[in-house]
């Protein structure tokens, strides 16, 4: 909803619904001229089947100011599934490419890096991001890279357009750009980031107040959004994390490698819908309880590489605080829902919670055990210093 209101730390680019689609993208087309955009489309096989991904392709026909489009097909085994997507976007042209990592040129690719000790073994969207980008990398007029996830069921040019244009307008200066929105149908969701994320940064910063990566985070509006866009140079630097951290993971590594004054987060002015999880309380791996434990041991192990020292009595005060924060999300949200008529079950909320503050403890324990966890997908500057030529032979292997 339009806004003025700017965080301490990040620029905030509002929608003030002032600029019309024929304007952003004239604006697009203006600041591209010199450079190309990037575009990463991170896609399983069931997603490509289904109705988000041919309205997605149905758009990008027109966004004639994305100069490449990467299809990173993943969780697709059959030759079929590349054969499908190939034809699926076909509409785009020669800009348009599949990067099939289930496939035999990409996984032989693979397998030398892992020979190498680089560790590439876990499937997944960490993985098909890093590898798009790599493929991008190897051409040298792509200078920024944009990701946006594939199953987004209003999706529109508009949401598009919002989330390349602060990364290329020649008057702007950043380096890297994060998506937020509202999560709404009939009721909320954005159970994590709602329940769990932002009640818990309240929480690490009463614990850590001083703490600059915390309150980093906390002035994100939707810290996991899988939309956002970045320069060439953090796309080329920054480490990327193989599970359900990537989006916590990409924040630390920007956190790490830019200034701050040159972060942003744009309003992609939509009601934003997209598949849901499953809560899965009682099955820690799977669904929700699954991302909420690698979301948490990943600020835990950043947290630990700036040297804050996090004890089992750390955990059992944050589990508190982090309690008593988000009952109190829980009124104010059920206070958002009844003045705009939306369904509200309160019950599962409190329960929601409750299991999340668990997963606080539980993510504890697993850091204690493995403070260093699965290593992050190395940066692609480490691999062009090992295998100078390996983007290229990445680009050839793409049909």
């Amino acid at each position: 909803m339009p806004d003025f209101y700017q965080h301490d730390v990040i620029t905030t680019i509002h929608d003030l619904r002032s600029a019309s689609l024929d304007s952003l993208e004239n604006m697009l087309r203006e600041s591209t001229q010199k450079q190309k955009i990037g575009l990463v489309l991170p896609v399983t096989a069931s997603d490509m089947r289904a109705a988000p991904f041919s309205k997605i392709v149905e758009e990008l026909e027109v966004a004639d100011y994305i100069g490449s489009i990467v299809v990173s097909l993943g969780v697709a085994p059959d030759q079929a599934d590349y054969d499908e997507t190939c034809r699926k976007i076909a509409p785009l042209g020669d800009r348009a490419k599949v990067l099939w990592t289930d496939g035999p040129a990409v996984q032989s690719l693979y397998e030398e890096l892992i020979d190498a000790d680089i560790p590439l073994s876990t499937p997944g969207k960490g993985r098909s991001v890093w590898t798009a980008f790599g493929y991008l990398l190897d051409d040298p007029n792509v200078e920024t890279f944009v990701l946006h996830d594939c199953d987004i069921v209003d999706y529109n040019r508009q949401m598009l357009a919002r989330l390349c244009l602060p990364m290329v307008h020649p008057s702007l200066d950043y380096e890297f750009c994060k998506a937020y929105y509202a999560r709404v149908t009939d009721r909320m969701h954005g159970r994590v980031v709602r329940l769990l994320v932002a009640p818990l940064l309240r929480a690490f910063i009463q614990c850590f107040p001083e703490n600059q990566f915390v309150r980093f985070l906390g002035n994100f509006r939707y810290p996991l959004s899988g939309e956002f866009s970045l320069t060439r140079n953090l796309a080329r630097t920054n480490r990327v994390a193989s599970d359900w951290g990537l989006e916590v993971g990409t924040l630390a590594e920007v956190y790490r490698n830019t200034s701050l004054k040159r972060v942003c987060q744009v309003d992609l002015a939509c009601l934003y819908e997209h598949k849901h999880q499953e809560m899965s309380i009682t099955d820690s791996k799977r669904g929700l309880m699954k991302m909420a434990l690698d979301i948490l041991t990943t600020i835990y192990r950043t947290l630990a590489s700036q040297g804050i020292v996090l004890s089992h009595s750390t955990f059992v005060t944050l589990r508190a605080s982090f309690l008593r924060i988000a009952q109190d999300c829980i009124r104010q949200y059920a206070a958002d829902a009844r003045v705009n008529s939306l369904e509200y079950n309160r019950h599962d909320e409190e329960a929601a919670i409750e299991a999340f503050a668990r997963c606080v403890t539980q993510a504890g324990e697993i850091f204690a055990n493995d403070p260093s966890g699965n290593p992050a997908i190395p940066n692609w500057t480490r691999i062009r210093a090992a295998f100078p030529d390996f983007p290229k032979r990445l680009r050839e292997s793409v049909c």
